[in-house]
């Protein structure tokens, strides 16, 4: 089984504008919501590919009930830890530009950080955890290393979606996958990377510090792939930007849905590229049927 896991979920609400005026009444012209989340759209994309997740983290009242029922309405099993306070909503008020206005979250309470652990020491050598995104301020700094070490002790594989101190600190527990893109990439080394023979001395780095696959995304640039056996560049499909928001989450899920079915890393790696480029295309998370018409696009070519 995969679990993905997401520690401050909120409810994305999407609201549209012909222009804001501040201080005054203003009626929308489109609106939607949604769960919010890295690992909930790991868990969403997952789904489009028929693949079976159960999605984690911490939900409470009104709200949280809210993401609960959207996934399992989507047949995604769930088994978050109920805490107090209220999921989160994050607003992105849309204006010809995108404005977002994010909440902090509820308060995670020491015995709600215990029963998740135990919820994860449940986890098997067949089993895989993806932890994706930031750790909400009232849990420890060392959150994410406390439960890639629970994977270690049961077996569990991990996959780790997060940026700078967070992604370093795990590395030494080797993760199967981690994913930055090229600015990640460069802020881990204090460098600036812009092109893909600048990525492959930082992506072997990272291979060497622990990770057993580095996916770096360059835009429409491309995305290579680095392991202990071979170097890969992906030619990205061509088309029209319209959402950068979830992109990086259908890479991890598209890459984890064909290496489940396939075990083959090249043909993880052209899933991976043709999910992220399908929902980066798309006003919302990408489908089986868009990423498969754009999968013949996905050209691989080994490198040095």
């Amino acid at each position: 089984m995969i679990y993905t896991l997401t520690l401050n979920p909120s409810i994305d609400y999407i609201v549209q504008l012909e222009r804001f005026h501040v201080g005054e009444l203003n009626r929308t012209v489109n609106e939607t919501k949604f769960p919010g989340g890295k690992g909930i759209n790991v868990s969403r994309v997952l789904n489009q590919f028929g693949t079976n997740s159960k999605a984690l983290g911490f939900v409470g009242g009104f709200t949280g009930t809210y993401v609960e029922q959207f996934l399992q309405n989507e047949q995604i099993d769930t088994d978050f830890v109920q805490v107090e306070e209220d999921t989160r909503i994050n607003i992105k008020l849309k204006t010809g530009k995108e404005s977002e206005i994010n909440a902090n979250g509820p308060k995670i309470a020491e015995h709600h950080f215990i029963l998740l652990k135990e919820k994860i020491h449940q986890l098997g050598p067949e089993d895989l955890l993806v932890l994706a995104g930031s750790i909400p301020a009232t849990l420890p700094a060392t959150t994410y290393e406390e439960l890639v070490l629970i994977c270690r002790e049961c077996g569990a594989n991990f996959v780790v979606d997060a940026e700078g101190e967070l992604l370093k600190k795990v590395l030494p527990y080797e993760p199967f996958l981690i994913k930055p893109n090229h600015h990640e990439l460069g802020e881990l080394f204090e460098t600036t990377i812009s092109s893909v023979e600048e990525v492959i001395p930082y992506g072997k780095k990272l291979i060497e510090m622990g990770a057993k696959n580095v996916i770096v995304s360059l835009a429409d640039k491309g995305a290579v792939l680095i392991n202990e056996n071979t170097s890969l560049m992906a030619k990205v499909p061509k088309g029209e930007v319209k959402n950068s928001v979830g992109a990086g989450d259908s890479m991890v899920a598209g890459f984890l849905a064909a290496y489940k079915k396939t075990l083959n890393i090249e043909e993880a790696f052209r899933y991976s590229v043709a999910a992220g480029s399908a929902t980066a295309f798309s006003l919302g998370l990408c489908t089986k049927e868009r990423v498969e018409e754009l999968l013949p696009q996905v050209k691989l070519k080994e490198l040095f």
